[in-house]
C-alpha cells in the first residue's frame, strides 16, 4: 500500500465511536489525527535532497582544500594512506583534518595524484 492510498483510505473510511454525553448516546467521528500526521510527515521527508547533498564543494587545488580540510579529503572507506616508494607500497596514519565524504571526494578527484581515494593527502 502506497502512502497516498494510505491516506485516502483514513480520509474515505473513517472510524466510528459511541460515547454517553449528559446521559445521551451520541455517534462521534474520530480520525486518526496520529496517523494522518505520520503520513503527511511522511510524504514531506521524500521530498529533494538538501543543498549540502545536492552540490559538492569543487575546491580549485590544494591549497584551497587544505585551508578547510588540513588532511585533505578522503572516500569514506579509506583507512590509511597509501604510499609508493622505490615500488615499495606502505602504508600510513591519516594526518591531519581529513574529511571523508564520498559526494565531496569525488568533486575533487582530479587533486588525487597518486589515486589512493585521498586528495591532497599529507604523507
Amino acid at each position: 500500500m502506497t502512502a497516498g492510498s494510505w491516506i485516502r483510505s483514513i480520509v474515505t473510511y473513517p472510524t466510528w465511536r459511541r460515547t454517553t454525553l449528559g446521559g445521551t448516546m451520541q455517534r462521534i467521528k474520530t480520525i486518526g489525527v496520529t496517523a494522518t500526521a505520520l503520513a503527511l510527515a511522511a510524504t514531506v521527508s521524500l521530498g529533494t535532497a538538501t543543498s549540502a547533498e545536492a552540490a559538492a564543494t569543487v575546491y580549485k587545488n590544494c591549497d584551497a582544500i587544505h585551508k578547510v580540510y588540513s588532511g585533505g579529503i578522503a572516500k569514506k572507506s579509506v583507512t590509511q594512506n597509501r604510499v609508493t616508494s622505490n615500488g615499495k607500497v606502505t602504508y600510513r596514519a591519516l594526518k591531519g583534518t581529513v574529511k571523508k565524504d564520498d559526494a565531496l571526494y569525488n568533486a575533487n578527484k582530479k587533486s588525487d595524484a597518486d589515486g589512493d581515494g585521498i586528495a591532497c593527502e599529507i604523507s
